[in-house]
């Protein structure tokens, strides 16, 4: 069986952080998004993954994933964004006759994908991951009828069910012909929730499984908030594991501080994890924080917030607290007259100032 993870999307809802980086290579709980689903696929032993990728994000996609052992990585370059089918659809050379995994690579998982895997049969057409949702409005929704999926609705305004399709699926080859053959959706998309229709109405028995544990779809900065703050809290050790330099400092509970990173003169107090080579000097950093690579915090309070990789914050007055700085973001005191608020703001930023 192979994998293939879906990440040619641009991540408009999380403009302006996705406006030079595709989302998949956000840092939660000190990973790349999409690092959590390689290691979710070769946990279930497949080490064969292709993942599907635009021409503007395919060299930050290869560099996120660039050290992962053990595992095969195919690229396959999507030229237009023409909908998960489709996306499938491009892979189908490398799938060949192979079953495989369809991961849609900003989905996160607490309990990894094994199970679903595990009820791929022969004979089965394809296995969905379901979860329910209090809204499914704004997502595929599944009709159940003793395990089996009758019915397949693509964001219907009156749900015959609380059931939506999460991020994984389970695919015999079958459905690449279905695809081959399928005619775009009103928007102009070929949904990927036709073809499994399509196959259903072929006679393919399509098997749905709801989800142990928590699922996240970070597709808004609120789902990346609480998404990093339930990764830092499965970090495996309950006291610090400290690989860096500490000076002067009080380090508590699930803080994970890697190699080259220097804490002075600091609170931290977890669940916390700070990457490599950042710097923390007369700060406090506050729960539910993840400080990227070489980033600096200096002189100021941080919690409950996310820090891209070399984002500075310095001499701040007050808490930041629910903020995401995203690569080289700055967020500085500014000295001397006039007393005023100097701002660059990106489209679809957000400010709150109290």
């Amino acid at each position: 069986m192979k994998g293939l993870i879906l990440a040619a999307g641009r991540g408009t809802r999380l403009r302006p952080l996705t406006h030079t980086r595709p989302k998949p290579v956000i840092r939660l709980g000190g990973k790349p998004i999409i690092y959590y689903a390689v290691e979710n696929l070769f946990e279930a032993g497949i080490t064969e993954v292709g993942v599907v990728v635009s021409p503007d994000t395919q060299e930050d996609i290869r560099q996120a994933l660039k050290d992962f052992p053990g595992v095969q990585i195919n690229y396959i370059v999507q030229e237009q964004a023409l909908g998960i089918a489709h996306a499938v659809g491009t892979a189908k050379e490398w799938l060949g006759q192979s079953p495989f995994v369809l991961y849609l690579g900003d989905n996160l998982f607490q309990r990894g994908i094994k199970p679903f895997v595990e009820a791929f049969k022969p004979g089965v057409g394809a296995v969905i991951a379901l979860v329910r949702v209090p809204d499914p409005r704004q997502f595929g929704v599944a009709v159940l009828d003793q395990g089996r999926i009758v019915k397949l609705l693509e964001k219907p305004k009156d749900p015959p069910s609380d059931l939506a399709v999460a991020g994984v699926y389970v695919f015999s080859p079958a459905i690449m012909e279905i695809i081959a053959n399928l005619k775009p959706s009103a928007r102009g998309e070929y949904e990927i929730t036709d073809a499994i229709q399509a196959l259903m109405d072929q006679g393919h028995t399509v098997l749905g499984q709801e989800i142990t544990g928590w699922w996240k779809d970070t597709g808004r900065p609120a789902d990346l908030l609480d998404a990093n703050r339930l990764l830092l809290v499965e970090q495996k050790s309950p006291t610090p594991v400290v690989e860096g330099h500490v000076h002067d400092s009080q380090i508590t509970g699930r803080v994970v501080i890697e190699k080259g990173a220097v804490v002075k003169n600091s609170t931290v107090l977890g669940p916390v994890h700070i990457a490599q080579n950042a710097m923390i000097e007369g700060a406090y950093i506050g729960p539910f924080t993840s400080v990227g690579p070489n980033a600096t915090v200096r002189q100021a309070e941080v919690e409950f917030s996310i820090l891209e990789d070399s984002a500075v914050v310095e001499d701040v007055p007050l808490r930041l607290h629910e903020c995401i700085l995203g690569v080289g973001a700055r967020v500085t005191r500014r000295n001397g007259l006039p007393k005023a608020h100097k701002l660059v703001l990106g489209d679809l930023s957000s400010l709150e100032l109290a």
